[in-house]
């Protein structure tokens, strides 16, 4: 095969070369983008990761279509990058050497193995071989091009005068008495390839063997549920129960720890998609009860309620009942970024003693701030709300703030606090702060059913006197409104637990304890 020094000068063309990639087209959104890098091609959004790869996938299969065959006339793509893509690295010092390609100018292609990026090029069949993974899409044709120099006779030198250019796909004498290695698509591989599930690789030796094809094939059923155009999301918790169940026993098998907790979170995550099956569906839950359609849907969203709730009771800047409703909604209201709308009407609807001097008081001591006065604030229309601002809820230098959820979730929340504390039957009945707000805390505390406390077996007294600020003596009249209002049935206020069960009514506010 004629050898050629990598930076001899070459009459040739450089051969082409498409690469078409799959990013992710923002931080909190599965819209990915699909570009490549030809420049009259148009950048792609695509709604997820499997629409983005097939699309990738198309996009480069029409290139390869409407690509002619390879040119003779060319050389390697990666000559330009001294074989950078098979060479060892070893050797990448010795770039003067004479580089190795030769055969004739085939189309490649080559795939990143987490599918990100996906390339097709003009190179040698020896660089194509040497390249692990390579798969040749076609060859050139035998013969040389138009105008080339006949072939050289037998009886010439092996090696040309230096200076005078060799092209890859014209061998030697030397070369043309042994045949150019064909292409290989991969290095031989001695062992199976191992299977993953939940990033991680199942190994191949794992014992019991029933429990390693058990974990390959749920990692693969995982990656067919994600190609899948539509949710389902009985099969989703079918697979989640399952995976709790495996990564248990690897969990026995291995004693490591991590595996363990990843069995806990299949298991809440199995629950979470059949509740919400069955809240789509409106089928019965496995009990026999019916099916509830609540505000918040998921586990999720009722830990951040709960996490809302829990940081006002300690950080609250002002005491008393009032106090403490009106900074769990000005909270709700500014919670992801420290900021707000506020009107008039979403005071004076929460039925306080004085809202003027609450406000005063909390613009004063310094955790809330807002343009003008409190009476353009309690006469704002929501054509022209006022804006509000509580630095204490404004995101840190790093991003973090003391709440986990993001912008979508937050107005989410803020619709169930009002949904709960301006119920028609509590406005009606003309309710107090402290009846509110103990509304608010019984929907955060009951089980799937409605009873309260985690299991039914109701909320202890202590923790309830520090969600609501009042006595314990005045806890009985507030029970007593909120079963007038037909939030509660059965309340039983014991000496150190509070039992009962959330009317059928108002289950939609509730938040069970998962």
């Amino acid at each position: 095969m004629a050898e050629v020094a990598a930076n001899e000068p070459d009459e040739r063309v450089l051969g082409r070369r498409w690469t078409v990639r799959l990013d992710p087209a923002g931080r909190d959104s599965a819209v990915v983008r699909v570009s490549c890098s030809r420049p009259a091609c148009a950048e792609q959004r695509l709604p997820s990761i499997a629409a983005g790869r097939a699309a990738a996938v198309a996009h480069l299969k029409a290139h390869l279509r409407a690509a002619s065959k390879p040119r003779e006339g060319t050389y390697c793509a990666c000559r330009s990058e001294s074989c950078r893509m098979h060479v060892r690295t070893a050797d990448r010092q010795d770039r003067a050497a004479p580089w190795r390609c030769g055969g004739a100018v085939v189309l490649a292609v080559i795939a990143d193995r987490e599918g990100r990026w996906w390339q097709a090029w003009e190179c040698c069949s020896r660089c194509a071989a040497a390249t692990p993974g390579a798969q040749v899409v076609d060859t050139a044709r035998a013969g040389g091009r138009a105008g080339q120099a006949p072939p050289p006779p037998a009886d010439r030198p092996a090696s040309s005068p230096v200076g005078v250019p060799q092209f890859s796909d014209l061998p030697s004498s030397a070369a043309r008495s042994r045949a150019v290695p064909a292409p290989r698509s991969a290095p031989a591989r001695r062992r199976p390839p191992l299977g993953r599930i939940a990033q991680r690789f199942v190994p191949h030796d794992l014992q019991p063997v029933v429990l390693r094809d058990e974990l390959v094939e749920l990692g693969s059923q995982f990656r067919e549920y994600q190609q899948r155009p539509e949710p389902d999301l009985a099969l989703l918790a079918g697979l989640h129960e399952r995976k709790a169940r495996a990564f248990a026993a690897w969990a026995d098998v291995t004693g490591d720890i991590n595996l363990r907790l990843e069995a806990r979170r299949a298991e809440q995550a199995a629950a979470t998609a059949r509740m919400q099956h069955l809240q789509r569906t409106g089928q019965c839950a496995d009990d026999g009860t019916q099916a509830v359609a609540r505000l918040l849907t998921s586990p999720t969203q009722w830990e951040h309620a709960r996490s809302v709730l829990a940081h006002v009771a300690d950080h609250s800047p002002l005491p008393g009942p009032d106090a403490r409703l009106l900074v769990i909604m000005l909270t709700l209201r500014t919670a992801h970024t420290g900021t707000g709308n506020l009107v008039g009407q979403d005071v004076n609807a929460l039925n306080l003693d004085e809202p003027e001097e609450l406000i005063g008081r909390l613009t004063g001591c310094g955790w809330l701030s807002m343009p003008g006065t409190v009476d353009d604030l309690l006469a704002s229309r929501p054509e022209s709300p006022t804006p509000i601002t509580v630095p204490s809820l404004r995101p840190r230098e790093d991003g973090s703030g003391p709440f986990s959820f993001g912008r979508k979730v937050r107005p989410k929340l803020s619709g169930w606090a009002q949904r709960v504390v301006l119920d028609k039957k509590l406005r009606k009945a003309k309710a107090t702060s402290a009846v509110r707000l103990l509304a608010l805390q019984l929907a955060t505390r009951t089980d799937a059913s409605g009873r309260l406390g985690g299991g039914g077996e109701g909320i202890p007294l202590d923790v309830l006197a520090a969600w609501v600020p009042t006595d314990s003596a005045a806890l009985q009249p507030l029970l007593d409104q909120l079963t007038r209002a037909d939030w509660l049935t059965d309340a039983t206020l014991g000496p150190t637990h509070l039992s009962g069960q959330l009317s059928e009514r108002v289950l939609p506010f509730s938040c069970p304890l998962v």
